[in-house]
């Protein structure tokens, strides 16, 4: 059985963590950085671009300065993670309060942008409900 790596081994690296997540080791940096809610694949590519780093480099071949760099240009631009989803639930609720139409379907757990609901829309409606004593369609009751 083989033996752990200890922290103290030379191969042994520390995993990149930025914005309370843990970047997948094995991806490209512009890729990884995508694992960061808030951070696309655009985001993530300017990113690279302002920090100076290879964008084909591995996550797990950066280097602490790198992480670092890359870790306060993420805090100091972007709103990530927790303060990003806050955001997003305020904006929600300010919606659900003031009782607009983009409220009220979220409230009811709708499409909000305009998207059909007779058929498809079951991401948002849930698992489909079957009517007692309904027929289905062309069909008797």
């Amino acid at each position: 059985m083989p033996k752990a790596e200890s922290p103290k081994s030379s191969n042994w690296r520390f995993m990149a963590r930025i914005s309370g997540v843990d970047l997948p080791p094995n991806k490209a940096v512009e890729y990884g950085l995508t694992a960061i809610y808030g951070i696309g694949l655009h985001t993530a590519q300017k990113i690279v671009a302002v920090v100076g780093i290879d964008p084909t480099k591995k996550i797990k071949d950066l280097s602490d300065e790198e992480v670092t760099k890359i870790r306060k240009l993420i805090e100091a631009e972007y709103r990530v993670e927790g303060a990003l989803r806050a955001e997003i639930a305020a904006d929600v609720k300010r919606l659900i309060d003031i009782a607009c139409y983009r409220g009220l379907r979220h409230k009811h757990g709708l499409p909000t942008r305009g998207q059909r609901t007779r058929t498809n829309a079951r991401t948002r409606k849930g698992k489909k409900k079957t009517v007692t004593g309904k027929a289905g369609p062309g069909g008797k009751k």
